[in-house]
């Protein structure tokens, strides 16, 4: 097999142990995407098989709404009046509807919404709840959900609100009240990462449909998301695994993201209903425009001849392909939370000020509006609810967005959007002024001018803008439909392209310099990790060696050896010196080898050791004698209890694989009370590179127990080595898992021809088996003991002790000792560069304590 990283499938083989081998450990990926699309199907079914509760509920709602009649249009004002619940019935003293709203659904298009909510929660409640649980917490969460919401709209009534006074003579069925209670319990049964999506989907879903359409029923399953959480967080206290601190970068960006799409998609789900009356509902038209009514038209001809042809162009625009116009604002939300999913800090800042502007706009309305009363002063306040949520949201959140899109893009879109810009109100105006005879009144360039806000804004702001031309004639007709429909779909289609690229490295051309070198001449074991984001480059003058750096200050940290050609090294020390020095900076060489150490000694620089680097050989490797015990344990285990490992790429992994590894670092990163740390230590967008191979831990079932992730050491262009970074497994699955991922890499790589493999260094640990340490050594030690319940890098060494390796020191050469304080800042920094205030303050109150 060949020894690059992009060669994912290895053939069968077994470990050498002293007794007869298990099955082979490290197995090929699994088949094409084509089998596993029809391994699909059965899978589903053997799903829903193992739910009898779910499909006897499905089956029964169906059965229940066939039989009366209410697939079609709902049940009839004589079954609504005695099984569903709402405050007409409860006053009534129908005491059983909050039951029996559990067995009807509202229409059809409420019975397939159910059906799927039931399809996608009830089979995993019943696997992670019980079937009982599961149908106490159904039936309890609907009878909690109705009667508390139902109390929330009778006391918001007494108190003369008037959303809720609008609502009170309603009366609602459907079992979806429970089922938001149980998938509020079920997130609590999750991994780290589902649980805090579901979480935010439970409030989120209930909780946008109250506020844009504000039905009793919304309410009610708003109080029941809540009431199920609140289950959930009882019945869970005490399991450690369900505390979790933080989440990851990547995913408070997804959990952002998904906020902005909510506020995108609930006037859209408003549109839906004719009589949405929630509370930020009210301006939600200047979301999404909506179609006037033949009376709203008859009354702007009332006024005026001019302002009944401007109804009648707004009007109009909905019979034309301009209606997408409607949608302009939510289209945009939708292309911004993409950019904010995938960390960028100029979606975040066209985010921020587009929330801004809209919060200017209602203050523009309000001001506008003349006197006012209580009320319209209520309506605006929560019409700006929405838009300062979402940008105190995004402000809190916004060191979560540092990735920088390269000059190059954001010039592109610049060109494309204000070309597209010129080029539209250009033919508008131009054109519109040969066709002058086909406005009313006639078109001057003036009042083309004026008329160009109404072309770029949707159908409802018209009202909002002085006098402009109104289009009669075809061609008028023409440039009014799509000058603005085609600015905006050039400018989304724009945004989302460059959204959707993968962001380049720092220095493109620097790094794919480096690359090319550190795979042409190789470096230390730690050397691919200058290929990672964030580094700069020196390159010595024949470019035959290179350092990659942090500037941090004005600290230039360099991240492990220097690389490239041998001979070449210890030279390019002392030019990265003299670099460094012509520009006032302080170089430090951080995690370097004892070769690196000897050449910055020359210079006069000092040293301490930060971390020990582990290196198994693997020409001789064998797991025979009493000290391989534990690892031959691992590998017999994993073989009876049918686990293997897979070698993936991990951008061609399937979805569902991926998910889990998602998963599965979420929960560790969330079990952490301090951030995850970066540097020399890598994360998942480390782990997306062609030349790092995964190697995963699967069971029968598909499930990932563990992986870890491999990154080469090159010489003459060929792997010859291989460097373990990511290792993380499941908190349930199988315990040995990361000795069986390891033992099975060593056997595979060992097959290949590779000579040695590096487990890494940890930082801020040592076996002990260096000389004497120095007093700043001894801080150290000291340091990493008190960090030790946080990140373990004392374990983590202990552990990889079982592999019997050679340990090799690993050291920070520095030249001025005054300097220390500002190297050890930017080292901080390097490792923690998210860190917040209240993180600093624990971190301060672990070493103090």
């Amino acid at each position: 097999m060949s020894g690059t990283a992009t060669a994912l499938a290895v053939e069968q083989r077994a470990p050498r142990t002293e007794r007869a081998p298990d099955p082979a450990p490290v197995t090929g990926t699994p088949g094409s995407r084509g089998q596993r699309l029809r391994r699909a199907p059965r899978a589903l079914g053997a799903r829903l098989r193992a739910a009898p509760l779910t499909m006897a509920l499905l089956v029964g709602l169906w059965t229940i709404g066939a039989a009366t009649g209410s697939l079609a249009h709902g049940p009839s004002a004589r079954v609504l009046a005695q099984t569903g619940v709402g405050l007409p019935t409860l006053a009534e003293g129908r005491w059983w509807t909050p039951l029996t709203s559990l067995l009807w659904c509202s229409g059809l298009g409420s019975y397939v919404f159910t059906s799927l909510l039931l399809l996608l929660v009830g089979p995993a409640a019943e696997q992670r709840l019980g079937r009982l649980r599961t149908l106490a917490v159904l039936v309890g969460g609907q009878v909690a959900g109705t009667l508390a919401g139902t109390g929330l709209i009778k006391a918001g009534s007494l108190a003369g609100e008037q959303w809720t006074v609008s609502v009170a003579d309603q009366t609602s069925i459907g079992p979806g009240v429970g089922l938001f209670a149980l998938a509020g319990v079920l997130g609590y049964r999750l991994t780290v990462l589902w649980r805090r999506r579901l979480h935010l989907m439970v409030l989120l879903v209930p909780l946008v449909m109250t506020l844009y359409v504000g039905h009793l029923q919304s309410v009610q399953r708003c109080a029941a998301a809540l009431a199920g959480l609140g289950v959930g967080a009882l019945i869970g206290r005490g399991r450690p695994y369900l505390r979790s601190h933080r989440s990851s970068h990547t995913e408070t960006r997804v959990l952002v993201a998904l906020c902005l799409v909510a506020a995108a998609f609930g006037p859209l789900i408003a549109s839906l209903y004719d009589n949405a009356s929630g509370p930020f509902n009210t301006f939600s038209e200047l979301y999404f425009s909506h179609r006037l009514s033949p009376e709203e038209v008859a009354d702007f001809c009332a006024v005026s001849a001019h302002d009944c042809a401007r109804a009648h162009a707004v009007e109009r625009i909905f019979d034309t392909p301009g209606r997408l116009m409607a949608a302009l604002f939510p289209a945009l939300l939708l292309v911004l939370a993409e950019g904010l999913r995938r960390g960028l800090r100029f979606a975040w800042r066209i985010t921020v000020a587009t929330e801004l502007l809209w919060v200017a706009l209602l203050g523009w309305l309000y001001l506008d509006a003349g006197p006012v009363d209580l009320d319209l002063m209520q309506y605006f306040v929560e019409a700006m609810l929405l838009p300062l949520l979402t940008t105190a949201l995004l402000l809190a959140t916004r060191q979560r967005f540092p990735l920088r899109l390269p000059g190059r893009a954001v010039r592109r879109i610049g060109l494309l959007v204000g070309g597209a810009a010129l080029v539209t109100a250009a033919a508008y105006v131009g054109l519109g002024r040969l066709a002058a005879d086909q406005f009313e009144p006639g078109a001057g360039v003036r009042g083309l001018v004026n008329g160009l806000p109404a072309q770029f804004l949707p159908p409802a702001y018209n009202d909002l803008l002085p006098d402009y031309p109104v289009a009669v004639g075809p061609v008028a007709l023409f440039l009014e439909t799509y000058c603005g429909l085609v600015f905006w779909v050039v400018a989304l289609g724009a945004l989302l392209t460059a959204f959707r690229r993968p962001v380049p490295h720092t220095d493109a051309d620097a790094a794919a310099r480096a690359r090319a070198l550190l795979t042409e001449h190789g470096g230390g074991t730690l050397s691919f990790i200058t290929t990672w984001d964030g580094n700069h480059y020196w390159f010595e003058e024949q470019g035959r060696s290179a350092v990659a750096y942090r500037l941090l200050g004005t600290v230039a940290l360099t991240t492990g050896d220097p690389f490239g050609a041998p001979e070449d090294r210890a030279a390019a020390v002392a030019g990265f010196a003299r670099y460094c020095d012509a520009r006032g900076w302080t170089p430090c060489f951080y995690s370097v080898s004892p070769q690196t150490r000897s050449a910055t000694g020359q210079l006069g620089w000092r040293s301490l050791q930060v971390a020990e680097d582990t290196v198994v050989p693997l020409p001789e490797l064998a797991f025979t004698g009493k000290k391989w015990q534990d690892i031959r344990t691992a590998l017999n285990k994993a073989g009876k209890q049918g686990i293997t490992a897979e070698w993936w790429s991990y951008h061609e992994a399937p979805l569902a694989l991926k998910d889990q590894i998602r998963a599965i670092s979420e929960e560790w990163v969330s079990e952490k009370g301090l951030p995850e740390m970066g540097f020399t230590l890598g994360g998942l967008e480390e782990l997306d590179d062609p030349d790092v191979r995964v190697l995963v831990a699967v069971d029968a079932q598909r499930t990932v127990h563990g992986l870890t992730s491999w990154m080469p050491v090159y010489e003459d262009g060929v792997p010859v080595g291989w460097t373990l970074d990511f290792m993380r497994r499941r908190s349930e699955g199988f315990r040995g898992v990361s000795e069986f991922l390891i033992a099975s890499a060593a056997l595979g790589f060992k097959e290949e021809g590779a000579r040695f493999l590096s487990l890494s260094g940890a930082p801020l640990a040592r076996s002990g088996q260096d000389e004497e340490p120095s007093g700043l050594e001894r801080m150290l030690d000291w340091m990493g003991g008190v960090l030790e319940p946080v990140y373990g890098f004392r374990s983590l060494l202990a552990f990889k002790a079982k592999f019997q390796p050679e340990y090799r020191p690993m050291y920070m050469c520095y030249s001025d000792p005054a300097a220390l304080p500002a190297i050890t800042r930017a080292i901080g920094k390097a490792y923690l560069p998210h860190l917040t205030a209240a993180q600093g303050v624990r971190l301060m109150r672990r070493l103090s304590g």
